[in-house]
């Protein structure tokens, strides 16, 4: 062996030290700690502009047209192509009481960036304000969230919620998805049709649903008795929680019962919003049976 082998020229310690490193980096990986890597855009694709603050976007030709159609909205701005405007049924842009801009679908992609699926509409607006447990109509079928975190999801079920003609979606404070396109694209236009209530204290917020006559159901894939058994009345409310967690431990022993889905196949539990789809279906008919 040379002397420059035996003590390490500075290129050996060079690389001496980035194995080291990487043996770092393996070591962290598998305890579950990843480095972050930040994903490279593809050339000529562009990253998505933050909105205007105290804005949101909202993309797509179901999402924007609900959106136009609700009083309640608080538009700022939109912008369109000339074949949207025709879909959408809007002759006269000049008439709408916010500033509408004719462009190409580029445009968008350079605002939205390249993942979004906008179909050539995009608004800007205030986000809805949610309304208070206490505002609640006399609806006797409302969703509840458990820290249902995930856009894609929470869109998801309120497509489905409103379908299926629940008055109300129950989400925590903390630990659910603020409005953002994603949500609303999901959604499909749903988030205008349904009322959003926002809560600090699930567990206090279940029991004020139980003085109001619901009986509080949580979805769980082990809970002790089939969905279709555990219904009582004429006032529901579908619990559901968060992927992987399911319902916390404070919210499995508020609630008036747990129930599953009775599925005979290989797989034991589904996606919080298929889920949530079937358990609506399933509320819906006993609703329509007379609620006994």
């Amino acid at each position: 062996m040379s002397d420059d082998r035996k003590n390490g020229t500075p290129k050996d310690s060079h690389y001496a030290r980035l194995r080291r490193a990487h043996r770092r980096t393996e070591g962290r990986a598998d305890e579950g700690e990843r480095p972050a890597v930040k994903p490279r855009p593809r050339p000529g694709q562009h990253q998505a502009v933050p909105a205007p603050e105290g804005q949101v976007r909202l993309y797509g030709l179901h999402t924007v047209r609900a959106a136009l159609d609700n009083p309640a909205r608080r538009i700022g701005r939109m912008l369109a192509t000339r074949n949207a405007l025709s879909r959408l049924g809007i002759e006269e842009p000049s008439r709408l009481p916010f500033l509408v801009e004719i462009v190409e679908p580029r445009d968008i992609d350079r605002i939205l960036g390249p993942e979004a699926v906008h179909q050539g509409a995009m608004i800007e607006t205030a986000p809805l304000k949610p309304k208070r447990l206490s505002a609640l109509t006399d609806t006797p079928l409302i969703l509840v969230l458990d820290q249902v975190t995930d856009p894609h999801n929470v869109g998801a079920i309120l497509r489905s919620g409103v379908a299926f003609g629940a008055g109300a979606l129950v989400t925590t404070s903390r630990h659910s998805p603020a409005e953002t396109g994603v949500l609303a694209k999901a959604a499909s236009g749903a988030l205008e049709h349904i009322d959003l209530i926002e809560v600090r204290n699930l567990a206090e917020a279940l029991d004020e649903l139980h003085a109001a006559g619901f009986e509080t159901i949580g979805l769980d894939s082990e809970g002790p008795a089939e969905l279709e058994a555990t219904f009582a009345g004429g006032r529901i409310a579908l619990v559901l929680g968060a992927e992987g967690k399911g319902l916390r431990q404070k919210t499995r022993a508020t609630v008036t019962a747990l129930a599953r889905l009775d599925m005979p196949g290989a797989i034991r539990s589904l996606n919080v919003s298929n889920a949530a789809a079937i358990a609506l279906y399933a509320a819906r008919r006993h609703l329509a049976a007379g609620g006994k």
